[in-house]
């Protein structure tokens, strides 16, 4: 019997020079995650949460509770542990409300410093808005508004406006530090109102849209998206209108954790503060006379990271920057975006600037699934650019890439069939086909080798999809690409055309 041939035994973590870890001791949570650089198209190496509670009790004793403590300094242990075993050198651990308001707070910090020999950095209420609007200026560009993180402590409200944070304002009304200092709903009321009485211009604001940052209210928009059968359970760029939205935050706030475990899958821990958070955050919306609600996923810690970025790196955009970390990291031949974009572009005359940008996505993934079964590689496509960790993408358009890369596998038949692309109306579904098919149309022509699109060109008349090669590209012709051609100038409602340049 043959012995099957072991592969080389796996090393320990390599060195990531450029990596950066980031603690951050919230009132209610602890998290650590581990960026492989301060970069646009930034991966998350580690990414792990405990639920420690360090602000709960606050109010009443101004001291950090004590079991909270306890369950923090070991859990950073671990973090810290961690971090350093990826190989990362530079680790920043961020605290905020509770640390920076418990008399206790100093020492707690010390002890920290002293016992892992890291340096903690307690950020004032100014600073921790700040980040948190970079984070949600990090996540969508064009973001304007005002973005609230609601931590268990506090809320820091900022707004924002042509990629910049303007006016920010910290008020002490946390889920933590309300369940003991509210004894009945119209208290609760009265003390949100009265610290919202505080941002006088929160209610001057250009932009009516108000991006919801934390972790409870994130379990909101996971509530709704589950009560909705929404189907695209992503987080970030989660939006729902004013009616809706205050309709939602008025019922979750009438709720017992109990009945919320009913109907939700979200950690026992986290629920005890949604009726909470769904009272403060409607109690916002009215003060500000919001038309949108927008969840974001990205806050304090990617505010950090896209505020260790240079200029040049915070005006990339996050989604092309994604789509081509993924090209290069997946290649078959060589990355040929460009020229599969200016190839394609006849067939798009009236395109406007943010469906290019998609098509443009769509180019630098179009062989995404080079690699994968043959049988399958539409399926993979769909999913990887559905649910790829990329910022500047909203839901439909995400929706858009699947939908251009399911039909460039081949899957133009499943584009009705699978239920996030109702996202999309007729016309963007449209523009997703005849993206997908004008890819696998190139890519059928070209084998995928950079520069043989050159020696073609397609045209768009009222009639007919044209497809016309140089005579030395003739040689390329065969059933196949005249099938493609075929099934591309069918989407369109036109005839098929071959011809000699």
């Amino acid at each position: 019997m043959t012995t099957p041939r072991r592969h080389a035994p796996a090393k320990g973590p390599s060195a990531q020079p450029d990596s950066v870890a980031v603690i951050d001791i919230g009132s209610n949570s602890l998290r650590l995650v581990v960026y492989d650089a301060p970069r646009r198209a930034a991966h998350m190496l580690l990414n792990e949460k405990v639920m420690c509670g360090l602000g709960r009790g606050l109010e009443r004793s101004g001291k950090l509770n004590v079991e909270g403590v306890a369950l923090a300094k070991a859990n950073l242990q671990r973090f810290i542990a961690l971090a350093r075993a990826s190989g990362t050198t530079r680790i920043d651990v961020l605290a905020t409300a509770a640390v920076r308001d418990a008399e206790d707070g100093a020492d707690f910090v010390n002890d920290i410093e002293k016992r892992f020999q890291i340096r903690v950095r307690v950020l004032p209420g100014a600073e921790e808005g700040r980040l948190s609007g970079l984070g949600v200026l990090a996540g969508v560009p064009g973001a304007a508004g005002v973005v609230g993180d609601l931590g268990g402590g506090s809320i820091e409200l900022a707004a924002i406006a042509n990629g910049k944070v303007g006016s920010v304002s910290t008020l002490p009304i946390g889920p933590l530090r309300l369940v003991e200092e509210a004894h009945d709903e119209k208290d609760l009321k009265d003390i949100i109102d009265r610290h919202l009485d505080s941002v006088g211009w929160l209610t001057r604001v250009d932009q009516p849209r108000f991006y919801a940052v934390g972790g409870a209210w994130r379990a909101i928009a996971r509530i709704h998206m589950e009560q909705h059968d929404y189907p695209l359970h992503i987080i970030q760029g989660y939006t729902l209108q004013r009616g809706e939205a205050q309709n939602f935050l008025d019922l979750m706030a009438r709720q017992s954790r109990k009945s919320l475990e009913k109907i939700s899958t979200i950690s026992r821990k986290r629920l005890e503060v949604v009726p909470l958070a769904s009272r403060i955050l409607a109690r916002i919306l009215r003060r500000m006379g919001a038309q949108e609600l927008v969840f974001s996923a990205t806050g304090l810690r990617e505010g950090h990271l896209y505020n260790l970025m240079d200029a040049d790196e915070q005006r990339a955009d996050p989604l092309l920057a994604a789509c081509a970390e993924e090209s290069r990291a997946n290649p078959r031949f060589g990355e040929d975006a460009e020229a599969l974009v200016a190839w394609t572009s006849p067939l798009f005359p009236k395109e406007p600037p943010h469906l290019l940008r998609l098509r443009y996505a769509a180019a630098l993934l179009g062989d995404i699934a080079w690699r994968d079964h043959p049988d399958y590689r539409a399926e993979q496509a769909l999913r990887h650019a559905l649910y790829m960790p990329a910022g500047g993408l909203e839901h439909t358009e995400r929706a858009f890439l699947a939908a251009a890369l399911t039909a460039r596998y081949g899957g133009a038949a499943q584009l009705d069939l699978v239920a996030p692309f109702r996202l999309l109306d007729e016309d963007m579904k449209h523009a997703a086909r005849v993206t997908g098919l004008a890819l696998r149309l190139a890519y059928t022509l070209t084998g995928g080798v950079p520069g043989v699109l050159a020696g073609s060109a397609l045209k768009l008349t009222e009639a007919r999809v044209s497809l016309s090669l140089m005579p030395n590209h003739v040689l390329l012709l065969g059933e196949a690409v005249q099938r493609r051609l075929d099934a591309l100038a069918k989407v369109m409602g036109r005839s098929a055309d071959l011809k000699r340049l």
